[in-house]
């Protein structure tokens, strides 16, 4: 054997050892880790001791005056109310500020022109313990108080509705709010505005070339262990696609050493989760699934790196987004529905061919492969209105689609297949690709 043939041997072993290596690290995330972390960051913080924490101080008894409340309540005299200073009542307040008052005071709107009732109030309050000027005061506000005036009712009104405290007519007779894609007044627009987004969001189709410690071969590593973590906490289809997004779009501007491909698929995904989720997982819980190995400080700033290269712009268009308008506009059964978001997360983890085409094109593709696999039809004619796209514009990208549905079996990275063989999406992964695409 030459030397330039032992030299590219050695190349090719070092190559499938590095694979192999970080396939098992991924695949060990997952895994229940031990009770014991030496991952201090992510501990609950310890609890306050009574030596240093700040309590409350005990509670005086009302009935027991310290001096200083003594001396407040000789201040107390100086500043009475003007009404105090009355003659009439002079006498009258002079004795209730003199007697113990209550702890709190009860202040009561009176309406107008109570002048005179509120004289026969203050001669009232003359009592001793705090029970009794709760008594006294009750009383004199019941009096005080007026009833209201009965009510004139229509009789045309339907006296039935008063029983109820809200009428459950009108919402009963309302339709279930509509998804926003499928407003047909919209629907024009949202599909405009998508695929002007999709030009500015895509990610540089040959970036894996200027990376200088990463291949095509780590890259479907990680959205493979992705697509089991969205299945793991049940997270939504559109949440995955946003994540491998972010990490294409990241890594066509930073180059990133292999130890650190994890942590950006982890910043990515949560990312993602915020973006999408109504309840995204904690921090801690993207730590976990590394099996620690990346702490809670790394990971937040990673994704604070995360954002300033994508310029906080986190809304892309995606291929499931594609997908759903195209199934809006011509409805298709729920097989062919599945199978199309099949082939979407399979043109995911490899990104070669697949980053040079547009989400628009991988979801056009994956209509048409998934449409033909299980109808035989193609590429109706309301699509290629909606889309400009004829079905020669997508032959390239349809070939490659269905090279990778052919090859999907026997591919190193199985997480989609068996997303896809559960009875949720009706178990179109086993469905055989057929052998040659006879399309019209």
């Amino acid at each position: 054997m030459s030397g330039a043939n032992r030299t590219q041997g050695s190349a090719a072993n070092t190559e499938y050892h590095n694979q192999e290596k970080m396939l098992s690290r991924l695949r060990g995330s997952l895994k229940p880790r031990a009770a014991a972390t030496e991952n201090q960051e992510n501990m609950p913080p310890k609890q306050a001791t009574a030596s240093n924490r700040t309590v409350l101080g005990p509670l005086q008894n009302t009935n027991q005056r310290s001096k200083t409340q003594n001396q407040r309540g000789t201040k107390q005299d100086a500043s009475l109310p003007l009404s105090c200073k009355n003659e009439d009542f002079g006498k009258a307040c002079h004795e209730n500020t003199s007697s113990k008052q209550p702890t709190f005071q009860i202040h009561v709107d009176e309406p107008d022109g109570a002048c005179t009732k509120k004289q026969q109030v203050v001669d009232a309050v003359k009592v001793k313990s705090t029970d009794d000027v709760h008594l006294v005061v009750d009383n004199a506000v019941a009096r005080l108080r007026q009833p209201l005036a009965s009510l004139d009712i229509p009789s045309a009104m339907d006296v039935s509705l008063l029983d109820s405290p809200m009428d459950m007519s009108v919402i009963e007779g309302e339709e279930k709010p509509t998804d926003v894609n499928e407003v047909p007044e919209y629907a024009d627009e949202i599909h405009t505005y998508l695929r002007e987004m999709e030009l500015k969001t895509r990610p540089k189709a040959c970036y894996m070339k200027k990376q200088p410690d990463i291949t095509n071969s780590m890259r479907a590593i990680l959205v493979d262990w992705l697509v089991e973590v969205g299945e793991e906490y049940k997270l939504q289809n559109e949440t995955l696609y946003l994540a491998v997004n972010y990490i294409d779009r990241f890594l066509s501007s930073m180059s990133v050493l292999r130890g650190k491909l994890q942590l950006v698929g982890t910043a990515a995904m949560l990312l993602a989760s915020k973006f999408e989720e109504i309840y995204p997982p904690e921090v801690a819980e993207f730590v976990y699934i590394t099996d620690d190995t990346y702490t809670k400080k790394q990971v937040l700033k990673m994704e604070h790196l995360v954002l300033k290269v994508l310029s906080f712009d986190l809304a892309a268009p995606t291929i499931n987004q594609f997908l759903t308008h195209y199934i809006l506009n011509h409805s298709v059964t729920k097989q062919v529905e599945s199978l199309a978001m099949y082939l979407g997360e399979l043109s995911l983890v490899d990104s070669d061919p697949f980053l040079k085409y547009l989400p628009s094109q991988m979801a056009s593709a994956a209509y048409i492969v998934a449409n033909h696999t299980v109808t035989g039809g193609s590429w109706p004619k309301s699509l290629i209105e909606k889309t400009g796209y004829t079905l020669e514009d997508l032959m390239p990208c349809i070939e490659d689609l269905h090279k990778t549905y052919l090859n999907a079996a026997q591919h190193a990275q199985q997480s989609v297949r068996e997303k896809y063989r559960g009875s949720k999406y009706h178990e179109v992964s086993v469905i055989e690709a057929p052998a040659k695409l006879l399309l019209k």
